[in-house]
């Protein structure tokens, strides 16, 4: 009874402490669960430490967002375990996602070698093949890796008596990973590099009877600071098959297989050797610590760190930062729509500028033609007032002169040649103020005159004049030397016909049409063949004043039709 009474306060508080227990785990899944929905990660030992561009370390807090110039040059990350951190990863990779396309692993190798030893066993020569990365057939399982297969000739050297395969991790103190080698052969060549002899292969098979020493095929020997690295795995096959592999996951040691050097194949020297085998690898480094691009583009990047297996399946430690490279000022829109709106202003600023310069041109201009022509005004009533009727009274007095009786006939002859000279003066008295008049200087003017001084000659020669479309507009201005020239031309034209066609009548025609004025003057005379008649100064002189003006001077005669000289200037309306 005693044992019982003293067993009962034990048995309440066992039961009190189990129920302890379970409060506490109860409320260790409930903090748990908490954290997990709060988006609380558990501690991670991998860390960012620095980032650097243009030679400068830039300021930065880890869990922000990291933002570069866009000139930005020499772009670096420098990364690795956490200072608190007391284990070191097993293979580190790193990637800047939005710009790299796969994981950068480092620089490690692992290799297949062909070493030839004389007959003490030194070594005489070595033939290396490395490998690093990943292989193409890998793809991060032992079940279904796809080999690839290799084929070395080798020729052997000078004094070498024996030959050894090493299969090894030994590169980089820091190479972590997998290499297998399956179906290894190799073989002595003939003349005809055809396989002669096999002087080594792999000891597994499907048909291959192995013995094993603690696991080490026979022939073979694990070596190495680290042997037991030197595994033998099954590949997935059906059925599966083994290969030999280097499962290297200490950065600090290596691993290898080489077959005895006590029972190595012999060889001689000069010989071709042919070496075969398939091999699958995955290989990185532990000791990757930073990361540099010559620049980046503009856009948003997550640069990351992660942990893997020597396999190189993720174990989950990571470390990431986004960086953002902001467009350059000049290719965002702000930019160019301050651009567009800035040329746009200065290419309005510019045209007003450029139009206001030419308006003022052009009124200046028409200042000094108005003042020009005010001038060849007054000039022109000058003559037409003072000149025009000083010569007329010396013509009207010379004229009353002629007919006194009492001069003398010789005296009285001289007052008619006075009053002849007065007429002509007065007439070219005349054409001077009509063309220095501003108030002529259109077509309708034109050809006004002209009918004018081509009825005129005529009537003093006794021909007949006609004259057809003279309807010309007064729109088009004509400067003084376009009007001089058509009418000295014109009146050239009428007095050839008085002085050397013979003919009754002359007809005169002018158009306008399509800003292409058209003066003909056509007479009924003898006519001449143009080829038998070079011609004359005032042909000659026709041309050359239409020439001037950028204009014809046509000529069209044949004997017993008549003459038409055809006149034509392009004007601007």
């Amino acid at each position: 009874m005693a044992k019982l009474a003293s067993g009962a306060p034990h048995g309440k508080n066992s039961r009190r402490m189990r129920r302890l227990a379970i409060a506490s785990w109860i409320l260790y899944a409930l903090l748990a669960s908490v954290g997990d929905a709060s988006g609380v990660q558990p501690t991670n030992y991998l860390e960012i430490r620095s980032v650097a561009a243009n030679g400068k370390n830039l300021p930065w807090h880890a869990g922000q967002p990291l933002i570069l110039r866009p000139s930005a040059k020499g772009i670096g990350f420098g990364f690795g375990p956490a200072t608190n951190s007391n284990r070191q990863p097993i293979r580190l990779r790193y990637k800047l996602e939005g710009y790299d396309s796969a994981w950068h692993e480092g620089g490690g190798d692992m290799f297949f070698s062909v070493r030839f030893l004389d007959k003490n066993g030194d070594l005489i020569g070595v033939k290396s093949f490395k490998a690093s990365g990943d292989s193409a057939g890998w793809n991060g399982s032992l079940n279904d890796v796809s080999l690839t297969h290799r084929r070395e000739l080798l020729t052997v050297p000078a004094r070498a008596s024996r030959l050894q395969v090493v299969i090894s991790s030994a590169g980089p103190p820091s190479t972590v990973g997998i290499y297998i080698v399956d179906d290894l052969i190799v073989s002595r060549l003939s003349s005809s590099n055809s396989p002669s002899a096999v002087l080594l292969r792999s000891p597994f098979g499907q048909d291959a009877k192995v013995a094993y020493t603690n696991q080490v095929p026979a022939g073979w020997i694990r070596d190495g600071t680290r042997p037991g690295m030197a595994k033998i795995v099954e590949l997935g096959r059906d059925p599966a098959i083994k290969a030999f592999a280097i499962l290297d996951e200490d950065g600090l040691s290596h691993a290898e297989w080489r077959n005895l050097n006590e029972i190595a194949p012999q060889v001689s020297p000069g010989e071709q050797i042919l070496a075969e085998w398939n091999e699958a690898f995955t290989i990185g480094v532990n000791d990757v610590t930073f990361a540099s691009y010559a620049a980046l583009p503009s856009g948003e990047f997550r640069f990351r760190v992660s942990e893997a297996t020597a396999l190189g399946h993720p174990i989950g430690a990571e470390a990431s930062v986004v960086v953002r490279v902001p467009l350059p000022f000049w290719k965002t829109p702000w930019f160019w729509g301050l651009a567009v709106a800035g040329i746009s202003v200065i290419s309005l600023a510019l045209g007003r500028y450029f139009t206001w310069h030419r308006m003022r041109r052009e009124m200046n201009r028409l200042k000094q033609q108005r003042l020009l022509e005010q001038e060849r005004l007054r000039i022109a009533r000058n003559i037409h007032d003072d000149l025009g009727a000083r010569v007329t009274q010396i013509s009207l007095l010379s004229g009353m002169a002629q007919d006194n009786p009492a001069f003398p006939e010789k005296a009285r002859a001289d007052f008619d040649s006075i009053s002849k000279m007065s007429r002509e003066l007065v007439s070219a008295l005349y054409e001077t103020v009509w063309t220095v008049n501003p108030e002529n200087d259109n077509l309708d003017a034109l050809g006004n005159y002209l009918c004018q001084m081509a009825d005129q000659l005529c009537a003093q020669a006794r021909l007949r004049c006609r004259i057809n479309g003279f309807d010309l507009p007064r729109d088009i201005q004509l400067s003084s030397q376009i009007r001089h020239h058509i009418t000295m031309a014109a009146k050239e034209a009428i007095h050839n016909v008085i002085k050397h066609s013979r003919a009754t009548e002359v007809t005169l025609r002018a158009g306008f049409e399509h800003g292409l004025l058209t003066i003909s003057i056509h007479d009924n005379g003898s006519g001449f063949q143009l080829e038998n008649c070079p011609a004359g100064n005032g042909v000659n002189n026709m041309k050359r004043r239409l020439s001037d003006l950028n204009g014809t001077c046509q000529v069209e005669s044949r004997p017993g039709e008549g003459t038409t000289v055809r006149l034509e200037l392009s004007l601007r309306q």
